[in-house]
């Protein structure tokens, strides 16, 4: 089984799948949404490392990558839960980094885990069931309750504002995200964040 690839991104497309050249072959593998971004903050130059999970059924042979081994860990956790499969792990791990995942089980953070995409109120109740106390969070991380939303108010962070942090927050440089909001600038208040999220990484990864 493959376990882990670096090698040249040479495909990045949209929807988190990519094409790295490792010595001349092409390895098409499925990324969560920031995994690469990740992976170049992690990295040393043009090279990327992916730790990788092979998922191999009857009919196909599947390649999963991610920035950092807890990220795997996480994964491979998550396919052994009834009625999660490979797309699901990724939604969960697109909106959650394993850091992340883990104190919202561990805080029992039923909003946050609400966010994820395809993920209903049966399914944050079996996370939290099936996962509690599976998934170590952070030494020195508090953990205790989970924080209370704010209302909102005037105050509210602009479209651009959660854009921005989002991408900071998955390791892009301020220069980097001041090009992908000038990109996106006729889109940044009328489409969802999502939305804005992976065209932005589509942008950065060119």
């Amino acid at each position: 089984m493959i376990g882990r690839l670096t090698g040249i991104l040479v495909e990045d497309d949209a929807d988190g799948t990519i094409v790295l050249d490792v010595n001349g072959v092409g390895y098409e593998v499925t990324t969560p949404l920031g995994a690469v971004g990740r992976a170049r903050a992690l990295g040393d130059g043009e090279r990327l490392t992916f730790h990788i999970h092979t998922h191999v059924r009857e009919d196909a042979l599947a390649l999963y990558g991610f920035a950092t081994q807890e990220d795997r860990t996480v994964f491979r956790t998550l396919i052994t839960l009834p009625n999660v499969g490979p797309k699901l792990a990724l939604a969960v791990l697109s909106a959650l980094p394993a850091s992340e995942l883990a104190l919202a089980i561990a805080r029992e953070d039923r909003a946050r885990l609400s966010t994820i995409p395809g993920v209903g109120k049966k399914t944050v109740e079996r996370l939290l069931v099936e996962l509690k106390g599976r998934l170590p969070v952070n030494p020195g991380t508090k953990v205790g309750p989970a924080p209370q939303a704010p209302p909102t108010t005037a105050g509210t962070p602009s479209k651009s504002e959660q854009l921005t942090s989002a991408l900071a927050h998955l390791g892009f440089r301020p220069a980097q995200v001041d090009r992908a909001l000038d990109a996106l600038s006729t889109k940044v208040e009328t489409e969802p964040l999502p939305d804005l999220v992976r065209q932005a990484l589509a942008l950065l990864a060119r």
